[in-house]
């Protein structure tokens, strides 16, 4: 069976800008292979984005139509510890991406994107396209 995908925010907006790209077809592979989740993370990054209200509504009917990864308050806890544990060797990842791998951790998902922060944090494992 083939693990679960947690989609970045950068993998997302490739995929709306250049659906004809690399990362744009492998999402549209793991859509519709139903593989993708969402985070609120992601969903808020995204909705921030839209130029126009139309934009806006387009994103939340495609994004909410996904299943969705809740955090809870071991996701926070976790999170939290993961951050800790970077800053202790000098490490400092942005808090979103933080929390995208705890839910991606506890969720026992792979994370897809192009952010380079991801590859620092211990334990996540990277959907690498196909």
């Amino acid at each position: 069976m083939k693990a679960n995908v947690l989609v970045d925010t950068s993998i997302w907006i490739e995929y709306f800008n250049k659906p004809d790209s690399r990362a744009g077809e492998s999402l549209e592979n793991l859509l519709r292979e139903g593989r993708v989740f969402c985070a609120g993370v992601v969903l808020a990054e995204l909705l921030q984005g839209a130029k126009i209200e139309r934009e806006f509504k387009l994103i939340l009917e495609s994004m909410t139509a996904l299943p969705f990864l809740e955090t809870t308050l071991n996701t926070w806890i976790e999170a939290g510890r993961i951050s800790f544990s970077l800053r202790k060797k000098g490490i400092t990842i942005p808090v979103t991406d933080i929390i995208l791998a705890s839910l991606a951790l506890e969720s026992h998902c792979l994370v897809f994107t192009l952010d380079p922060h991801f590859n620092k944090i211990p334990g996540i494992k990277l959907y690498t396209e196909d």
